[in-house]
């Protein structure tokens, strides 16, 4: 579930923090990594609830609206398209889902004015009202088409729930984009003959990846002396001390994968260490970064020091 970027991301910031912290040790630094990775996770259960939260607040609509003291012909015979949308029932009874959530003392209990909010939003749209206008008409196409609407088009410009979030946990605002991501590949892989309990994503793809994230982490510090020597050898007419310190920890990060990682291409890895100067550094950064890491990998290779080995990855030590 968490891909490489999201890792790297986390990496780079919990690096950032230990630096930051000179009393810290290495191994409460990486418990504090995986703690913050264990949060993405958190979100993308309680996304996932979100739906279901706002199916229950349909039901109950429904429920009241029938226990008027005069109900309409509506009111006795509503449309029902929505609460009963399989991809939105698969979620309702996962119990993956829930027994996580149980676990995780996470839910949105205390927040039913923000369900309610989302659900007016979400029912006034010109695609809800569309998708509901003809309740005869049903397909798993179009119930996972309604669903991946709101997920995108409601939810992730939500600012309220940046907001909501931000109060809840310092951990997820800047996960929300990618989280959403995720819950929209789970949905994809939702079949209507099948019991998704068990397709909903892992915390990490594969071991590798949790071997990627440790790894990582541990030689960017380790080996963080060194290759700040390096990155200083390849300075022009620039002290170590100006560059700003978000981008010497990218460039170690990089240079740690360009040594360490045999089955990941320099090329690969150059460019999700430009992206990230990109989002998280100056302006001049990406420019600056990219052009010091290609003057460093020239001479790693000269040096015979990168070694690649794997499918695709003919001509890497070239």
């Amino acid at each position: 579930m968490i891909s490489r970027r999201i890792i790297r991301i986390k990496v780079m910031q919990s690096l950032y923090a230990f630096h930051s912290s000179p009393d810290q040790t290495i191994n409460l630094a990486e418990k504090e990594l995986f703690y913050s990775i264990n949060k993405t996770y958190e979100l993308y259960h309680l996304l996932l609830q979100l739906l279901v939260e706002v199916q229950k607040f349909a039901v109950d609509k429904i429920e009241i609206n029938k226990q008027k003291h005069i109900p309409s012909k509506d009111d006795l015979n509503p449309n029902q398209k929505f609460i009963t949308n399989e991809i939105v029932l698969k979620l309702v009874e996962n119990k993956a889902l829930q027994s996580y959530l149980e676990k995780s003392k996470i839910s949105w209990v205390d927040h039913h004015d923000f369900i309610r909010r989302i659900y007016t939003q979400f029912t006034e749209s010109e695609e809800f009202i569309t998708y509901m206008s003809d309740k005869d008409s049903k397909s798993f196409s179009e119930d996972r088409k309604i669903v991946e609407f709101f997920y995108t088009n409601i939810l992730a410009p939500s600012e309220e729930l940046y907001s909501l979030l931000e109060e809840k946990s310092i951990y997820w605002n800047d996960d929300v984009e990618f989280v959403i991501s995720m819950i929209i590949k789970t949905i994809q892989k939702f079949k209507i003959t099948s019991n998704e309990t068990k397709n909903l994503q892992p915390l990490f793809k594969d071991d590798d990846d949790l071997e990627f994230t440790k790894k990582l982490f541990r030689k960017a510090l380790l080996n963080s002396e060194e290759n700040r020597e390096l990155i200083k050898k390849h300075l022009r007419n620039w002290d170590l001390d100006r560059v700003a310190f978000i981008d010497v920890l990218i460039m170690e990060m990089a240079l740690v994968e360009f040594i360490n990682f045999p089955s990941i291409p320099t090329k690969v890895s150059l460019n999700e260490y430009i992206d990230l100067a990109k989002h998280y550094s100056t302006s001049k950064s990406k420019t600056f970064i990219n052009g010091i890491l290609d003057k460093i990998l020239k001479s790693l290779k000269d040096e015979g020091k990168i070694e690649k080995a794997g499918r695709g990855l003919i001509g890497e030590n070239a």
